[in-house]
């Protein structure tokens, strides 16, 4: 095999183990979120329903432990923390983001 096939088959096998490892890294699903710090807590408030599926800061209801534990987008009993004073102009396909838990 010629110096430069080889390069080029190197060159292949280079892009078609990067293509394999990012095909596998975009079916992961999202790691959940941590508990906020105090530090993070300052000028924000809780809002509920306007979290993804898996990305809410506490409380998602019952048998839940706690951040990251909500199973659907939206979920009406899991809050995020978002800037103070901002919660209720949030827009989710499911209606505005509350400050106390939507019924579900």
């Amino acid at each position: 095999m010629s110096v430069a096939r080889s390069a080029v088959s190197a060159a292949l096998l280079g892009a078609f183990a990067a293509a394999g490892a990012f095909a596998a890294s975009a079916q992961q699903p999202m790691a959940p979120k941590k508990p906020p710090t105090a530090a993070q807590e300052m000028g924000m408030e809780k809002c509920y329903g306007v979290a993804k599926a898996h990305q809410n800061d506490c409380k998602a209801g019952a048998g839940t432990s706690c951040a990251g534990s909500s199973t659907v987008d939206y979920q009406g009993n899991a809050w995020s923390l978002v800037k103070a004073g901002t919660c209720t102009t949030i827009k989710t396909p499911n209606g505005m983001g509350s400050l106390t838990p939507k019924a579900m």
